[in-house]
């Protein structure tokens, strides 16, 4: 069972060094970084907090295959894992399909594209030279110069079962989104169907304490609107320390490999320390 802590898109870029470092001193087992459109470049995010750690895997959550060539996500992705060994995993996911759209990204096939993307990234990052000419993706004998000795786990970040039993035949891992409950996650390993080994990897909100309730509110109705459900049927780790750890516990027993928990409102790693002395 491992522990992870997401740094926030809306807090400022600069607030991710000293955010990572403090993290390094303790007992949380993963870093997690987001690449959303319009916030922050997740390469970039995650290179520099592997950049001043040296414990805790840095998570990037997620690449989105539309906007990255896979040569050049497996060279970047490759190149992190040669400098940082260990300490690396790749989410790969569909991409927002409204934000794809503003920026000319769409692809015909997503489902296609994430398989195509997925299965060609893996496959460079395991040192092959690949040929591909899907649906999606377009690639004539190509292969790192460098592939990292030790290739990262790639996961596929998405939610529909269709795209589930995707992750289960080709990823090493999933990640789903914020909002889902204990109750839920059986029903989603049993679609996506792997081995015990496959990683999941489910998001959470954290809130422990009780200011910037209406900011809590409408990121809670953002999230609601993205799966579909109504806000109240939004899982989270929330009502004091005590009731955060035992929301995090049951995700855990109910499948979790690792639980990444999501800080709102203020003094995120002070609610971090909170659910740490609670767990």
């Amino acid at each position: 069972m491992r522990l992870g802590v997401m740094f926030d898109r809306g807090l400022p870029p600069e607030q991710l060094v000293p955010f990572a470092k403090a993290l390094d001193e303790t007992t949380v087992d993963d870093l997690w970084v987001v690449e959303d459109l319009g916030w922050t470049g997740g390469l970039t995010s995650a290179a520099t907090a592997l950049a001043v750690t040296s414990r805790l895997r840095v998570g990037l959550g997620i690449a989105p295959a539309p906007l990255r060539n896979p040569m050049l996500l497996a060279m970047e992705l490759g190149n992190l894992a040669r400098v940082h060994p260990g300490r690396l995993a790749a989410g790969i996911g569909h991409g927002v399909q409204d934000w794809m759209r503003q920026v000319g990204a769409a692809p015909a096939s997503p489902l296609a594209l994430l398989e195509e993307t997925i299965t060609s990234v893996s496959a460079l990052l395991r040192g092959e030279s690949v040929t591909l000419h899907g649906k999606e993706v377009h690639l004539d004998e190509v292969s790192l110069v460098h592939p990292p000795a030790e290739p990262p786990p790639v996961l596929a970040g998405v939610k529909g079962p269709r795209s589930l039993a995707l992750s289960g035949r080709l990823a090493q891992g999933t990640i789903v989104p914020e909002g889902v409950g204990p109750g839920q996650v059986p029903g989603i390993i049993k679609t996506i169907g792997a081995g015990e080994d496959h990683e999941l990897v489910v998001f959470t909100f954290l809130r422990v304490g009780s200011d910037s309730a209406e900011e809590v509110a409408a990121m809670v109705a953002g999230q609601a609107g993205f799966l579909g459900v109504p806000p109240e049927d939004v899982a989270m780790a929330s009502g004091g320390a005590e009731g955060a750890a035992a929301f995090v516990k049951s995700l855990w027993v109910a499948g979790a490999t690792t639980v990444v928990v999501r800080p709102l409102g203020a003094d995120p790693l002070g609610q971090v320390n909170a659910l740490l002395s609670a767990l």
